[in-house]
């Protein structure tokens, strides 16, 4: 199509050469020619004029065209539902039928995660269930109180030591079998964001996330972390259910992080401290306190973990505290002394599915028990695999009285024992 502007220039152009021809014309036929000319011009301005509309309507459309797809990649209020189903492979020094079956292959879990916004408050939620129990593992709402701070209510994470994991491998370290390493309990916690270099979080938890020692549940070990169930005698079964019933109540714990940036080098140095009461259903029983040291550094593909803890009772005459996880019961020693040493170097690459490999060494120590009972050690070497939606743990473990690897946190063995483990999870 000729656009009406160079069809008027063209016109023009055209007129000399029009008027000089006119000079050969008569009276009549110079009118006829000026009418035709004169029609002509109208017919231009017409099309000009209706082309200049068509041209704004566009460019109305097209602003309307980007106002839609504008709100449709606006997220909309709503809860997203995702999770994970994962088996596990185990190969054992310490079970004789292991041994003899080659090891043994087994479902691990079902997992369900729902999580989005509705309005200014946000869920983070995740149910797991397992052949032989159902739990909670958090379950909690968030507010944005302004650009630094945050408020979280419900069971979420108590923040202490390295965040949010003291660890690289799918058993964690030993201090997540002493409730001190992705404990979660009901209660609100409030987390200031990193900005001039460092973030704290506060929080005040009320009870475990069972309900504490009134809640009603049918068994106090169905629970993914470790909480304190009651207190042990020095003739009690470390694995038996406690005589003497006992909960955590009213937590006070505060988390410090301090970050330092030099190049590629990244590091928080951090403290965490708590404290809390102990409950027997009728009164205060005594109560119980912990805090650690932590160091997180960050250097190019190099991840370096170091921790320090310390945690303690207060019970009159009782030398021995009952946990309770995962369908089980277990015993800790009132008093102890931890330290954790992790390294772990992360590899991308691109072999098909998997885009992602990281290589890692974790070693825990608890010490200084106070009911007398040897140290607990475990070493986890080993590497996990980012495929696609597959994520798995491939790792030897190297351990002595430690649960889950032959032993007990309460246990008094000189033996050590190693565990093969593969663990294969589908996330969705």
């Amino acid at each position: 199509m000729v656009k009406p502007t160079l069809l008027a220039l063209s016109i023009a152009a055209a007129c000399p050469s029009i008027v000089y021809a006119t000079d050969s014309l008569n009276t009549a036929e110079q009118q006829d020619l000026a009418t035709q000319l004169q029609q002509l011009k109208l017919q231009v301005e017409a099309l000009e004029s209706r082309l200049a509309k068509k041209s704004e309507q566009d460019a109305e459309d097209k602003d309307q065209q980007t106002i839609v797809a504008a709100e449709a990649e606006k997220p909309a209020d709503g809860i997203e539902v995702g999770g994970a189903v994962r088996t596990n492979f185990s190969y054992t020094s310490y079970d004789e039928g292991n041994k003899n079956r080659g090891g043994d292959f087994d479902f691990d879990l079902l997992r369900l995660d729902f999580r989005g916004t509705v309005g200014d408050v946000s869920l983070n939620a995740e149910i797991r269930f397992f052949d032989y129990m159902t739990a909670v593992k958090k379950a909690y709402v968030a507010y944005q109180l302004d650009e630094l701070w945050q408020a979280q209510l419900g069971i979420t994470q108590v923040p202490f030591g390295n965040w949010p994991y003291n660890s690289n491998n799918y058993f964690f370290s030993s201090n997540y079998y002493l409730g001190l390493e992705d404990d979660h309990d009901l209660g609100v916690l409030f987390k200031r964001q990193i900005s001039d270099q460092w973030q704290l979080d506060i929080g005040f938890f009320k009870n475990d996330e069972l309900g504490g020692i009134d809640g009603y549940v049918s068994d106090k070990t169905d629970r993914y972390s470790y909480d304190i169930v009651g207190a042990r005698s020095a003739t009690e079964d470390i694995y038996g259910e406690p005589t003497q019933a006992l909960a955590e109540t009213n937590t006070f714990v505060s988390r410090f992080g301090y970050h330092l940036r030099q190049g590629q080098l990244n590091t928080e140095l951090g403290f965490s401290v708590l404290s809390g009461k102990l409950h027997d259903g009728v009164r205060n029983a005594g109560d119980y306190q912990a805090y650690a040291l932590h160091l997180n550094s960050r250097y190019q593909r190099w991840q370096l973990q170091l921790q320090h803890s310390q945690y303690q009772y207060d019970l009159d005459g009782i030398e021995r505290i009952a946990v309770g996880a995962y369908g089980f019961y277990d015993s800790i020693a009132a008093e102890a002394k931890s330290a954790t040493v992790n390294l772990a170097y992360d590899l991308p690459v691109q072999w098909g599915p998997v885009t992602d490999l990281q290589f890692y060494n974790n070693y825990s120590l608890v010490y200084d028990k106070s009911d007398q009972s040897r140290s607990t050690l475990m070493n986890v070497t080993g590497f996990s695999i980012a495929a696609g939606s597959l994520f798995t743990y491939v790792d030897y473990v190297h351990a002595r009285n430690q649960p889950f690897v032959g032993g007990s946190m309460a246990g008094d063995s000189m033996e050590e024992e190693q565990r093969f483990n593969i663990n294969i999870g589908y996330y969705f």
